[in-house]
């Protein structure tokens, strides 16, 4: 199986929204592509939840670098 990319799956989210906002579609093949993309959304969530670990912002403090955490964003 190839490995999911982040920016295939925000763009296949979009597809699915498209989707479920524009097309009449039987309740059955709604849910199914609801589905896939409460998956898809549940992995780029977990890719931000990475990236947000791994990001750090380097300040000057007095001429001394400090590692610091990203700040959470307001939710």
């Amino acid at each position: 199986m190839r490995k999911k990319k982040f920016e295939d799956a925000i763009k296949k989210l979009e597809e699915i929204l498209h989707q479920l906002e524009d097309q009449d579609m039987e309740l059955e093949e709604s849910l199914k592509i609801f589905q896939e993309g409460v998956e898809l959304y549940q992995f780029c969530h977990q890719k931000l939840d990475d990236a947000e670990e791994k990001i750090s912002m380097i300040i000057d403090e007095n001429g001394v670098l400090k590692q610091v955490p990203f700040p959470e964003g307001e939710e």
